[in-house]
């Protein structure tokens, strides 16, 4: 023999079909409750602003080659340099602090440091310029 209840839960309809079998136990099936959907339509993305660049993007363009731009993120630990200083190939030019680890920046060729653009202490961005040479 079985019973079939009508159960709502938290606004949804459930139909519960009980029985009880030979050995006493009861055994029961859940319909699931009927429910229609509206398929959805991905929106098309909208359009994007052409970016404008910022000045820092602006001092790296107008470095060029001359530019030593920071390789990662990170805190400037250290500028073992001045404005002026004769640099060669490998030498430190910056040191920035960046997970607990201290990153070398060094110059790329013999040159002479021209403009020094960060200090100790400041926040910079992979890509931001650091130092330019002459």
């Amino acid at each position: 023999m079985s019973k079939m209840f009508r159960i709502v839960i938290d606004g949804v309809e459930y139909h519960v079909e009980v029985e009880e079998l030979n050995d006493g136990s009861p055994e029961h099936t859940v319909a699931a409750p009927r429910r229609t959907t509206t398929p959805v339509v991905p929106a098309s993305p909208a359009p994007q602003a052409a970016s404008v660049p910022s000045p820092e993007t602006q001092k790296t363009a107008a470095a060029g080659e001359n530019a030593v731009l920071a390789p990662l993120q990170g805190k400037v630990w250290q500028v073992p340099v001045k404005s002026g200083d004769s640099v060669r190939t490998g030498d430190t030019l910056v040191v920035i602090e960046a997970m607990k680890m201290e990153n070398e920046i060094v110059a790329p060729r013999d040159a002479v440091v021209g403009e020094i653009h960060v200090k100790k202490g400041d926040a910079v961005k992979s890509g931001d310029l650091l130092v330019s040479l002459k």
